[in-house]
This record gives C-alpha cells, structure tokens and sequence, in this order.
C-alpha cells in the first residue's frame, strides 16, 4: 500500500481521484500547512455491509448476479399427521425397522 500526502486545497479540487487511489488500496495524508492532520484509508472489506461485499464480489467477476429467471421456488414442506416424522426418525436412528 502506497500513500500521497495532499494539502486540504489540493484535496478538495482532487477529491474524486483521491478516493479512486483509496479504492485502488492506497492511503491518503490530509495535511493543513504541511502539518498531517488526518488520513483516508481503504476500508477493510469485512466491515462492510453483505450487499456492498457482494457488489463487490460481483464487480470483480467472482460471482454473477441474481437474476428473477434464475430463482426457483421452494416447495413447501409436507404436512405430516401429528409425531409421525418424529417416530420415523426415531426408528431410523434406533435401527427398529
């Protein structure tokens, strides 16, 4: 990760290409009369929220987009009288066939 010092001035005229240096990785050094007084840094991917991590993702090529064609359905679960799915799991495990 590289960094670039920048005056206040200087910062505001340039701000878009300051952050797209951020993205890229690098930090930035705010400096007030040549006195650094704060930094703009890249933030670290696992704080960002699940949507923007997987627009990220999906920017980088890793995964594609869900589409509505591409969503199926899930059936819904089959009702089943009373204990009985327990008693077949109980039966299954305790090997009484």
């Amino acid at each position: 990760m590289s960094s670039k010092s920048v005056g206040i001035r200087e910062a505001k005229i340039q701000l878009s290409k300051l952050l797209r240096m951020v993205k890229e990785g690098n930090e930035v050094i705010l400096t007030d009369r040549g006195q650094p007084v704060g930094k703009i840094v890249p933030i670290d991917s696992q704080n960002l929220p699940l949507e923007a991590r997987i627009g990220r993702l999906e920017n980088q090529g890793v995964i594609e987009p869900a589409s509505e064609k591409g969503l199926k359905r899930v059936p819904l679960p089959i009702p089943v009288p009373d204990d009985l799915a327990q008693r077949f799991l109980r039966e299954d495990r305790d090997g009484d066939y």
